[in-house]
């Protein structure tokens, strides 16, 4: 039997800090996700601690009664800790020199091996699907792992929420297919 993982980006959240919360848009597209992936036969869902990841799945959490398991493992890629004036074009080369890092950032192979770990581990202990959720920048890095063609613009199309499932063959022997799932409109 394959096991299966839904990656999800979290909703329309007001800012990039930790503790920025949905928007009104937000807390809708999490309703519509919720909607959605309660639908499913879900046996985990793992989240960044940050409020915005949290926030996204916490209905589906309750529509279950299973616990989010947040996980530090998840939280957002930091490219760099000051303002970058080109920090799309840097992000970009990021995605092309996995070990490029800027002073006080993380490389995208240091957080892609950190968001994979998560992945690994939560297929490695369950049978049936899990919700893992995160943020843009190190879920594109995690597809990436698992399908190198993805890159800077897949993350440039990314949109609030996104989800991937991504279907790993039995025996966790390699990755079946990584596709994007279509969700219903808000």
């Amino acid at each position: 039997m394959n096991q299966i993982v839904y990656l999800v980006r979290h909703c329309q959240a007001t800012g990039q800090e930790p503790d920025a919360p949905l928007t009104e848009i937000g807390k809708q597209q999490a309703i519509a996700l919720a909607d959605w992936l309660s639908e499913v036969p879900i046996e985990r869902i793992i989240s960044s601690p940050f409020s915005r990841a949290l926030q996204s799945i916490t209905l589906l959490s309750e529509r279950l009664g299973l616990a989010v398991e947040a996980d530090e493992r998840l939280v957002e890629r930091m490219l760099s800790p000051v303002p970058l004036d080109d920090w799309r074009e840097s992000l970009a080369k990021t995605f092309i020199d996995l070990d490029l890092s800027f002073e006080g950032g993380e490389s995208s192979r240091t957080a892609m091996m950190r968001g994979v770990a998560v992945v690994h581990q939560a297929i490695q202990q369950t049978t049936h699907p899990v919700v893992i959720v995160t943020h843009g920048n190190l879920m594109t890095l995690i597809l990436k792992h698992f399908d190198e063609q993805i890159g800077y613009a897949e993350w440039e199309r990314l949109q609030n929420p996104d989800v991937y499932c991504i279907e790993f063959r039995s025996k966790g022997d390699g990755v079946e297919r990584v596709e994007r799932v279509p969700l219903p409109a808000v």
